[in-house]
């Protein structure tokens, strides 16, 4: 067994070597029931199967019956429990119903989770503290402080030449050790929270896993842990299709099962009574139905694989990390450069010049190490890490929930997003708003529904309303249903939002969709099986469902996208007649009807049905073809046309806004629904994707390429191969992707042609073509590939999720699969939070670029002035522990601060960061240039011109300069306020003058700078009695005017930094000029 990382929902796989045997009909598969069997009996202890209780007062099988069951698959053993009763049996010994499932409430749930478990997998065991704790010690610079601490403690304290030099050994020794005990715990800590920031992240994505249930007879959509054995689970190939636990079938037609992740079996397995295990793991691929739940949680087929074998996959490492991580090792190869040349030229002056002897070689070496630990600048990968965590943590507060941080830093570099219309720019709540039935227009008056309207028209018989509310509550799917509050009249809709609006149509015009669903034979659960569905897909945009006819024969109801319905007819009802559908009509309709919704924004519904004798489900028809060319079933053509609704989906009020701050930031909108061209492009228009003046001609019609459909972009980018296969064709791609903006009737495949393809083009380097677009059509190509992000809600868009750079799934209507493949879970399905996603990411490159700024500066620093002092003889005013604290600072403080700066709109106003750019742009490495002379020129100055500093000697017996003296810890308290100081300036990167702005929105940054300010003033002025020894500093501290001269030096560096905007921006206008 090996982890599977590609399936959230799915941890493992089978390799090939243990690629199991499927049965053939009738006969058990000892691959799969044997290797279950073995595990649950002891020959894999790893499990841990706790032993199957029985609860005092339930006469209900045993746990292991039911897993036993499972685990051999066998109709032998399902007879052998039910005593031949079979699964209707075995409901009734798990006090369940076929049809009515478990009462509601479930009086004995606990009792149910005492034998049975719960639905819901055993918690793997988190990291402990300590254990990050040793890691962290494995570093090698945390190996080398603790060596050098060690061996300044020993060696001094037993050879030191006077009790001050031993006293101070194990004085700088002991804070070395508390310096390295802050560095580990801190890192430690970082990495303990986000391992229980993914943790919570899991139970969260938990939350939106979305099952059907059946209790007192009434859908239920409830979660994964709200199940419990006896439950009636209900499954379809749509909205449904994850199955969550092991079940015996118990109703359902042409179901099949896809089984490959736990079989390795390619093919989809039939299921029905005859082959009725459906294990857990698994998806349903075509058909729906209902499921006894026989084994929950641990105990069934996929928690037991789980808890035998937990994988967990490792973390890919992002673009941006790599490229910090190699950013940090070349600058760490320049600081050791830089390290070893004042470690030599210490080493000249000490023994070759000054003569002195071997003890010196460990302060030297000391002094060395600090240097490397600040001039290797570790903090970089470090602070990518904080960035990612602390905006995914933000992100999910505003609808986005995180599931691969790099997600977030990819958003960044968006130029497309390839956005669904329904429940994304549009508010997901259907409504029926305008109808046409056997010919007439439905007239409706203000105030009143459509379906008000319908049942008190008189032109309409009461059997075409009785035949309309059947197509409405019969050909829809068990999941879709309305339901109310207590006390509450607003309807609460579950499920499909489309089958909703017509139910809700139904229930206006009197009738009760539950009480039709079960009086309907073919569609009533006990009657199931007489009848015959086929749910919607996206490659027939429709669906219908076959049922028994009173007098005799079958009725098969049809409904689905109108123009495809329209096209399947050959009949129409126009009042009390049914005559031939013939060219004429059609044209009648789609103008008249179709085309006056459409326009009006209308999502069109066409409703049909057809009259047979005789009924083969399977048949397809010789010559009608489905959307995709394959063929259609015959029970779905020559269909009579009942009728056509506009179903209205609103504009959300905040889409416009959020289209409009997308282009503004460079980044396009294309819009992928499988609407019709003209309802598709009435919203466009309504939400700003397709702008008047540069998408439409003056008299208001869309240009060409910006708006098509589905089967004309198909057609338009493929060729067709010597078998007459189509082939994808870029350069043909190349030609239409910039200009279009609307993909109408589209199919997923459509939306992976279009992920593949803008990842794929080349055209920005074709600079001719894009000079072309601009000058033509105002269209502004991005000069590096496109960055693509991607929503989906269906299983079929699960492959362009994938495919894309950043795949957004909807948190509401979106499947399990498409949640799966996602990066991120849009929480409230609203496109509004895609743009606050882009905001974010851009925010986490500006985070690490203002990290960059800030590190640099003090490495740069640092290293030139310990060289400086090792090539001149002069002792560094910085020593180790100096260097470590301000290592602290840089690694740890300034990330986290920097990171929690929170986005503003103005990142919205510039276009998307190019990828292959360099992380430091001019403008920063002018900032860290000059910031770091000025730092090393004020250093210097300091150190060498020093004696107009006022009360450097508190008393006769002080030293003027040098260690423990004022003047040198003038110099340390100078150098870190610089920093301090400094650190405000890197909240900026282009020029900013109000450096101040934005403070008050980001406390955690105040109260870092605030601590780090307070902690210095505590460690040179209180601590300074008993930190003097090791940190070399003056006993009695500063007096208040060296502090005030320490603190405007500090201050310069904002005059400093104006300056350098100023010079920059004069630079940029003359080079402009």
């Amino acid at each position: 067994l090996k982890p599977c990382h590609s399936r959230p929902d799915c941890c493992l796989r089978f390799s090939p070597a243990l690629r199991l045997r499927r049965r053939s009909r009738g006969v058990a598969s000892p691959g799969l029931g044997s290797l279950l069997l073995q595990w649950s009996r002891g020959a894999a202890m790893a499990a841990k199967i706790v032993p199957a209780h029985t609860v005092p007062g339930h006469d209900w099988p045993s746990r292991l019956d039911l897993t036993t069951l499972m685990e051999e698959q066998t109709m032998e053993e399902l007879q052998k429990i039910t005593q031949g009763g079979g699964v209707r049996k075995l409901c009734e010994m798990l006090g369940s119903d076929a049809e009515q499932g478990l009462p509601n409430p479930v009086t004995d749930f606990d009792a149910r989770k005492k034998q049975y478990g719960e639905n819901k997998f055993e918690e793997r065991k988190l990291t402990p503290y300590w254990k990050y704790v040793c890691e962290q010690l494995k570093e090698k610079i945390i190996i080398l402080l603790l060596f050098m601490a060690t061996t300044e403690l020993v060696v001094k304290s037993i050879w030191g030449k006077n009790q001050d030099e031993k006293t101070e050994a194990i004085a700088e020794s002991s804070v070395l050790y508390l310096t390295v005990c802050i560095i580990v715990n801190v890192a430690a800590f970082l990495d303990w929270k986000r391992e229980r920031m993914f943790e919570a992240l899991t139970k969260r994505l938990a939350l939106t896993n979305k099952r059907f249930i059946i209790r007192g007879g009434k859908q239920m959509e409830v979660t994964d842990e709200d199940i419990c054995v006896g439950d009636i689970m209900s499954f379809n190939a749509h909205m449904a299709s994850i199955i969550s636990c092991d079940g015996i079938f118990l109703s359902g037609k042409d179901v099949k099962t896809d089984e490959s992740a736990l079989t390795g079996e390619p093919e989809p397995i039939a299921k029905d009574l005859d082959h009725p295990f459906m294990i857990s793991g698994t998806t349903v691929n075509v058909g729906n139905g209902t499921m006894l739940v026989v084994a929950v949680g641990d105990y069934c087929i996929a928690g037991k694989i789980k808890k035998s074998v937990y994988g967990q996959g490792e973390a890919e490492m992002s673009p941006l990390y790599s490229k910090l991580d190699t950013m940090a090792n070349n600058i760490g190869k320049v600081g050791i450069c830089g390290a070893s040349i004042a470690f030599i030229a210490m080493c000249i002056w000490t023994f070759g010049v000054h003569k002195r002897d071997a003890a010196e070689l460990l302060d030297i070496f000391l002094v060395t190490l600090g240097v490397l630990a600040c001039a290797i600048p570790e903090g970089l990968p470090l602070a990518l890490v904080i960035a990612l965590a602390l905006t995914s943590n933000k992100m999910t507060g505003e609808n986005n929930l995180v599931k691969t941080l790099n997600s977030c830093e990819t958003m960044g570099s968006a130029t497309t997003i390839c956005t669904d219309k329904t429940g994304t720019l549009t508010t997901n709540r259907m409504t029926v708003r305008g109808a046409m039935v056997v010919g007439h227009d439905i007239e409706i008056p203000v105030g009143a529904t459509v379906g008000g309207a319908l049942k008190s028209d008189l032109r309409i018989s009461a059997d075409t309303k009785d035949l309309l509310a059947n197509m409405c509550c019969v050909c829809t799917m068990d999941e879709s249903g309305i339901r109310y509050d207590e006390g509450s009249s607003v309807p609460i809709f579950q499920g499909n939002p489309t089958e909703c609006a017509l139910l809700k149509m139904a229930e206006e015009m009197g009738f009760d969709y539950q009480a039709i669903r079960n009086a309907v034979p073919g569609r009533s659960a006990s009657t199931l099986d007489s009848g015959s569905a086929k749910v919607f897909s996206s490659a027939r945009k429709m669906m219908s469902w076959t049922v028994l006819r009173p007098q005799g024969g079958y009725r098969v109801y049809a409904k689905g996208a109108s123009e495809i319905i329209l096209g399947r007819c050959t009949q129409v009802i126009k009042g009390d007649a049914t005559i031939p559908l013939d060219d004429a009509e059609t044209k009648r309709i789609f103008d008249n009807v179709i085309s006056k919704f459409a326009n009006n924004a209308m999502r069109t519904i066409g409703l049909a049905y057809k009259d047979m004798e005789d009924l083969n489900p399977d048949e397809m028809h010789g010559t009608v073809v489905n959307s995709d060319g394959s063929p259609a079933y015959a029970c779905e053509t020559g269909l009579t046309l009942v009728g056509v609704v506009g179903i209205e989906d609103p504009l959300r009020p905040e889409v416009a806004p959020a289209i409009s701050k997308c282009y503004k930031a460079g980044i396009d909108v294309r819009m992928v629904t499988g609407d019709n061209l003209q309802t598709a492009i009435a919203i466009a228009k309504g939400a700003g994707i397709l702008d008047l003046s540069l998408h439409c001609d003056a008299n208001g019609q869309v240009r060409p390429k910006r708006a098509m459909e589905g089967r004309e972009f198909r057609k338009y980018v493929h060729d067709t191969d010597a078998q007459g296969e189509p082939v994808f064709n870029q350069a043909k791609f190349d030609e239409i992707w910039p200009y279009l903006r609307v993909l109408a009737r589209s199919s997923p495949d459509d939306k992976l042609t279009l992920a593949k393809g803008l990842n794929g083009s080349q055209i920005f380097k074709d600079a001719a073509k894009c000079a072309e677009l601009a000058r033509d059509d105002n269209i502004i190509v991005f000069p590096d590939r496109q960055v693509v992000a991607m929503t989906g809600d269906g299983t079929n868009d699960a492959p362009a999720l994938k495919a894309s750079d950043v795949g957004f799934a909807m948190g509401i209507a979106g499947t399990q699969i498409a949640k799966d493949a996602a990066n991120i879970i849009l929480l409230d399905d609203n496109f509004a939070s895609i743009v606050v996603a882009a905001k974010w990411g851009r925010n986490v490159f500006d985070s690490i670029q203002k990290f960059l700024q800030f590190q640099l500066t003090v490495n740069c620093a640092i290293l030139t002035i310990n060289v400086i002092c090792a090539v001149a003889d002069k002792k560094s005013p910085l020593t180790v522990l100096h260097l470590l604290w301000l290592n602290l600072i840089m690694d740890s403080a300034a990330a986290i601060a920097l990171a929690s700066e929170p986005p503003t709109d103005q990142l919205l106003e510039r276009p998307p960061v190019n990828r292959n750019d360099s992380i430091v742009t001019a403008r920063m490495l002018l900032n860290i240039v000059g910031m770091a002379i000025y730092e090393v020129g004020l250093t210097c100055w300091l150190l060498w011109d020093y004696e107009w500093i006022p009360d450097l000697q508190a008393n006769a017996d002080d030293p003027v300069t040098g260690a423990k003296s004022r003047h040198y810890t003038m110099l340390f308290n100078t150098f870190v306020l610089l920093q301090v100081f400094n650190e405000y300036n890197s909240r900026f990167l282009r020029g900013e003058w109000q450096i101040w702005r934005g403070l008050s929105q980001n406390p955690l940054y105040m109260f870092i700078s605030v601590g780090t300010m307070i902690i210095q003033i505590i460690m040179v002025q209180l601590a300074a009695p008993i930190m003097s020894y090791p940190l070399k500093i003056h006993p009695d501290g500063l007096t208040v005017e060296q502090w005030f001269i320490c603190l405007g030096f500090a201050a310069g560096t904002l005059v400093v930094q104006q300056c350098m905007n100023i010079a920059f921006a004069m630079v940029k206008k003359v080079t402009k000029a």
